[in-house]
């Protein structure tokens, strides 16, 4: 009897201690920040900047044969971006002039040159955070100028069009960096018979490789 009582006790006192566990609130998880996402960047905004470079191409003159040339582009750009809310895609207007250094000559003592030219286009981009690949294209504007060695000069501006593409980095808080390439025709211009010893057509298209710098308002 007393052994039965004893167990009794202990059962209850066992039940007791079980239930009081129970009620005991378990303990809080240790807090953890959460982890920081930086911001992406947003490409909407007007920009300028300075853009340099190379240029080369060919050169064809009815009657007096075709040559190839090169020379060297620098000049300013401005610009401006909008980035469609909640997509990655970049539209944007871009205008730029530059002093270009391009010219080609034939065996028969023709040169075409090109001083100056101007730009007016779209681009397009697709945004990967601060890397942004595009593709652009539209008006181009600049001089083509004729001579013949042992006659004269003759100089007209002349309107074509442009295409090309590129890739453009934020390096820093407003400003980024691009690298792009655009191939320009300008078409052709006539050369007089005082200009060139004989009347002719000459025509201008290029390639062009240009690096770039803009500051982001």
């Amino acid at each position: 009897m007393r052994r039965v009582l004893f167990c009794s006790i202990s059962l209850f006192a066992l039940a007791i201690t079980n239930a009081g566990a129970a009620d005991i609130p378990p303990r809080a998880a240790p807090y953890k920040a959460p982890a920081y996402v930086a911001p992406y960047y947003n490409w909407t905004g007007p920009y300028v900047g300075i853009a340099g470079g190379y240029g080369w191409g060919r050169s064809n003159w009815e009657s007096l044969g075709s040559g190839s040339g090169s020379g060297g582009l620098i000049g300013g750009t401005l610009g401006y971006n909008w980035q469609a809310p909640g997509t990655p895609w970049v539209f944007g207007l871009e205008g730029d002039l530059a002093w270009s250094g391009i010219r080609a000559t034939t065996c028969a003592g023709c040169e075409t040159r090109n001083n100056w030219l101007w730009t007016v286009r779209g681009r397009l981009g697709y945004a990967m955070d601060r890397v942004m690949p595009y593709v652009t294209g539209g008006l181009a504007v600049g001089n083509i100028e004729t001579s013949r060695t042992g006659f004269g000069t003759a100089s007209t501006t002349k309107a074509g069009w442009t295409l090309g593409g590129g890739i453009e980095a934020a390096v820093a808080q407003n400003w980024t960096a691009k690298f792009e390439y655009l191939y320009v025709d300008l078409g052709s211009a006539g050369c007089s018979a005082a200009s060139c010893g004989l009347p002719s057509n000459t025509d201008f298209r290029a390639h062009t490789l240009r690096a770039g710098l803009n500051f982001r308002f």
